[in-house]
């Protein structure tokens, strides 16, 4: 058995009380990764040419506000 599926056999075990807690977690877990992910991203450059396309719009009057 793989350690995802003892995992998964795990979860389903638990009480729902602790499902629920586990899935809080796994939640603010997740957002975490995911802000470091961007965060990289945009140190790495990756976000320049739309920012870059943003700015040239906006400056162009081509906005509109939300």
């Amino acid at each position: 058995m793989s350690e995802v599926e003892e995992l998964e056999m795990r979860i389903r075990n638990l009480a729902s009380q602790d499902q629920a807690k586990l899935r809080d977690w796994f939640y603010e877990f997740d957002n975490e990764l995911w802000d470091r992910q961007i965060q990289a991203d945009f140190k790495a450059g990756k976000f320049a040419s739309l920012i870059d396309e943003a700015r040239k719009e906006f400056a162009e009057g081509k906005v509109r506000e939300l």
